[in-house]
C-alpha cells in the first residue's frame, strides 16, 4: 500500500452482471492510478475484471438467495464489518453503489467524522422500488441517511432531480455519466448501406418486467417481415418469453442468446439496437451499442435515454409514432405499433442507418472512460 495515495474503499452488493458493477470494474482501472483500492463486497459474486492492485474484501461467502430474517441479520452484520475495515484499512474515502450500500455508508458516516462518505445512486428512485411499501421505506430512509453523506453522483440528471424533490436529498449532487471503454472493433457506418433487406435487430438486458423486450417480440409480429432479433441477456422471464415467441410463430425470427461475454461480436453482426426498458437509471447497452456504432431505438423512459440521443432536449413522440433525435429515434414506452414503424425506417432508409451509425461513434466519445473517469476524480477531491 502506497503512503503517498490515500486510502479509498468502494462498497457494493456484487460485482456480477449489473450496470452499477460494469462501473465499478471500469473506474478501478484508473482508481489503482491515484488510491489505494479496496474494494469491499456483500457477496462473492464476480462478473467483471478486477485489477490485481485492488484489494478485496467480500462481507459473506454465503449466497444472497437467503430467508428474509437472515438477510436482516445479515445487513445488522454488514454494518459492523464493514465500519471494521474502514479502520483496519485506514480508509479516506468511502464510496457505495446502489441503495442499500448507501443507507450502510450513511449510517457508517455518523461513526467516522473524519470518513468522507459519497454515494452513488444508480436507478430512477421513484420506479427503482418494488412495491409500494418499499417506496414508502424509500420516503423515510433516504432523507435520514443519505442526507448524512457528504455528496452524491448519479448517471441522470433526472435522477437527480427525482432525489431533490420526492425524497428530500439535500446533500451537493453532480452527475457524471457510465464511462465506456473504446471497443477494438467498430461498425464501418457505411457497411450498414443495404437495400431491400431484412434487419438484424439486437437488444440486451436483463429478461425482467423492466426492460420489457416483449414489446420488441410484438413489433415484429406487427411487421410481418424476416427481421431477425438477438436477445442477450438471462432472468426470470425466459420462460415466458420463450412460450411468446412460439405462441406468434416467430421461432425463425427471434432468438434467445442468454448470457453471453462476447457481447460486442454479437452487436458488430446487427444493424440496429433496440432498447425497450420502462425505466432505466443510464443504459449501458444502449451506449455500449453507439460505441460499436450501430443505429439505436430507445424507449423515451425516464432516464438516461433521452440525455444519450437528443441531449436531453423535450420530446413529444405521438402514440403509435417515432421521433427522430439527434442521435437515434426514440419511442414511447410499451409501444411496439411505434417501434415498428421505427424499424421500418431503418429498414427502408439505409442511408439514414449509415448517418446514424456515424453518429453513434461520435456520441460515444462523450463518454470514454478517459474523460469521465477525470470528472470523476475531481469530484471525489472537490
Amino acid at each position: 500500500m502506497s503512503k503517498s495515495k490515500q486510502n479509498l474503499s468502494i462498497l457494493s452488493i456484487n460485482l456480477g452482471s449489473g450496470g452499477a458493477q460494469k462501473v465499478i470494474s471500469l473506474l478501478l482501472k484508473d482508481l489503482i492510478k491515484d488510491y489505494n483500492v479496496t474494494l469491499v463486497l456483500f457477496h462473492n459474486t464476480i462478473h467483471f475484471p478486477i485489477p490485481p492492485e485492488v484489494n478485496v474484501v467480500f462481507l459473506s461467502e454465503k449466497d444472497s438467495e437467503r430467508p428474509f430474517y437472515l438477510k436482516v441479520i445479515d445487513s445488522i452484520r454488514f454494518i459492523f464489518k464493514y465500519n471494521r475495515i474502514l479502520k483496519s484499512e485506514k480508509i479516506n474515502i468511502s464510496i457505495s453503489f446502489l441503495a442499500f450500500p448507501n443507507l450502510i455508508n450513511g449510517i457508517i458516516s455518523s461513526f467516522n467524522k473524519s470518513l468522507k462518505t459519497i454515494i452513488s445512486e444508480r436507478g430512477f428512485p421513484s420506479d427503482n422500488v418494488t412495491s409500494k411499501l418499499s417506496l414508502y421505506i424509500s420516503k423515510i430512509f433516504y432523507p435520514i441517511f443519505y442526507n448524512r453523506c457528504d455528496k452524491l453522483f448519479s448517471n441522470s440528471i433526472h435522477i437527480n432531480n427525482d432525489l431533490k424533490d420526492n425524497f428530500g436529498i439535500k446533500i451537493p449532487m453532480e452527475v457524471i455519466y457510465n464511462p465506456i471503454e473504446i471497443p477494438e472493433k467498430t461498425i464501418i457506418p457505411t457497411a450498414l448501406y443495404k437495400e431491400n433487406q431484412p434487419l438484424e435487430i439486437i437488444t440486451a438486458g436483463t429478461l425482467n418486467t423492466r426492460k420489457n423486450q416483449i414489446m420488441i417480440i410484438k413489433a415484429l409480429k406487427e411487421i410481418e417481415n424476416n427481421d431477425k432479433l438477438v436477445i442477450l441477456g438471462d432472468g426470470h422471464l425466459k420462460v415466458f418469453l420463450t412460450n411468446e415467441i412460439s405462441k406468434l410463430q416467430l421461432e425463425k425470427q427471434v432468438f434467445l442468446k442468454g448470457e453471453v461475454k462476447n457481447v460486442n461480436e454479437y452487436l458488430l453482426e446487427s444493424d440496429c439496437f433496440v432498447l425497450s426498458s420502462f425505466t432505466e437509471g443510464f443504459p449501458n447497452a444502449l451506449l455500449e451499442a453507439m460505441a460499436i456504432g450501430l443505429p439505436c431505438i430507445s424507449t423515451n423512459c425516464l432516464s438516461g435515454p433521452l440525455e444519450l440521443l437528443n441531449e436531453n432536449s423535450y420530446v413529444n413522440i405521438e402514440s403509435g409514432d417515432f421521433f427522430i433525435g439527434k442521435f437515434g429515434l426514440l419511442i414511447n414506452n410499451n409501444d411496439h405499433v411505434g417501434l415498428s414503424k421505427a424499424l421500418d425506417y431503418y429498414r427502408g432508409n439505409p442511408d439514414i442507418r449509415v448517418k446514424f451509425s456515424a453518429l453513434s461513434l461520435e456520441r460515444a466519445k462523450d463518454y470514454h472512460l478517459d474523460s469521465i473517469y477525470k470528472k470523476f476524480n475531481q469530484f471525489l477531491i472537490n
